[in-house]
């Protein structure tokens, strides 16, 4: 674990019945593109795995080296290949329809299976009314990515998830890249999906979407418009990515990673934001995004985040089996601005 850099205090409460049942920290890097630290709270140069938020930037081969125009993969495509999804009907066509293109087939992905994170989609599996399959893994869009650009160079298909493997090397250089950090000082580690993962400071995570949310390369420009072309893709209905791109189509750049990771541009202020909730609890990065992003916003004069369409996931309400209100998680605490 990093060395803690500890500065102001960011905290999501989770209550119920009017008190505060829980609390969980959060730390949090707000960069420029030059890696240089604008705001933080908590450990900004904490050490963590990117989780599912590194996407991006494990697509721009697919893009960079032409693997995504033999193809015809277009920004549907494209949106799909750096996306969390829900399992919905369109996420699962659009893969299968990607494994076509590049002449691969279901049984190819190494992604493996689990419940979605619709939970409408959830629901339906769980009532016998569908049966899982790898298209229904949230990360098949990247997977199907990943075969595609091991096709385009001539790669083995098989073992293509796993360290060693050209396409898995291709993406370390490329997130290495982007993050200023040398392949020697990443955790390297087996993601959910089977595929790497990389552990790496948080502001250097930031500041690989810093320059993502600016940068003029042609990929990272077609992946950047892809996203805020098809957010609904990214994510899906009624998640964050998904609100808040489409609330703030250019503005903000967002993604979520697992075990309470998130990181976003703001390519207009030239930063890039990543957190941590620290104790893994992924219902609480929506909560602390926004917060983090607010500040950034607020302090900068840049207009505000809307509140339409953003508010739930703000303070998100907590339910019993019954389905009535029993609390909420809220963020409390502020940044220090450097």
């Amino acid at each position: 674990m990093a060395q803690r850099c500890m500065a102001a205090a960011l905290t999501i409460e989770s209550t119920r019945s009017g008190y505060v049942e829980s609390l969980h920290r959060v730390s949090v890097a707000v960069t420029d593109g030059e890696g240089r630290l604008v705001a933080s709270a908590g450990a900004p140069e904490l050490i963590t795995f990117w989780r599912s938020a590194a996407k991006p930037f494990q697509a721009l081969p697919l893009v960079a080296e032409g693997a995504a125009d033999r193809f015809g993969f277009g920004t549907r495509e494209l949106a799909l290949a750096c996306a969390s999804h829900s399992s919905e009907p369109v996420h699962r066509e659009l893969a299968e329809a990607m494994l076509r293109a590049c002449g691969c087939e279901e049984r190819h992905l190494a992604c493996g299976t689990h419940p979605p994170l619709s939970p409408q989609m959830a629901a339906q599996v769980a009532r016998g009314e569908a049966v899982l399959t790898p298209k229904w893994s949230n990360c098949s869009g990247k997977h199907a990515g990943m075969l595609a650009l091991a096709r385009h160079h001539g790669w083995p298909t098989e073992g293509y998830e796993r360290l060693g493997h050209p396409v898995q090397e291709r993406l370390l250089e490329e997130v290495c890249r982007w993050a200023a950090v040398a392949r020697g000082e990443l955790w390297l580690g087996v993601d959910g999906c089977t595929a790497v993962c990389f552990g790496l400071p948080l502001s250097a995570m930031a500041t690989a979407y810093a320059r993502l949310g600016t940068s003029e390369e042609p990929a990272a420009r077609r992946l950047r418009e892809a996203m805020w072309a098809h957010p609904e893709l990214v994510a899906g209905t009624g998640r964050l990515c998904t609100e808040l791109m489409t609330a703030c189509r250019g503005e903000v750049l967002a993604k979520v990673g697992a075990e309470g990771v998130y990181s976003a541009a703001l390519p207009a202020l030239g930063l890039g934001v990543t957190l941590k909730v620290e104790s893994g609890d992924g219902r609480c990065s929506p909560p602390a995004l926004l917060w983090v992003l607010r500040q950034v916003l607020a302090r900068s004069g840049a207009r505000t985040l809307p509140e339409e369409g953003l508010a739930h996931h703000a303070e998100p309400v907590l339910r019993n089996t019954r389905g009535e209100v029993t609390g909420a998680l809220r963020a409390t605490g502020e940044l220090r601005f450097h």
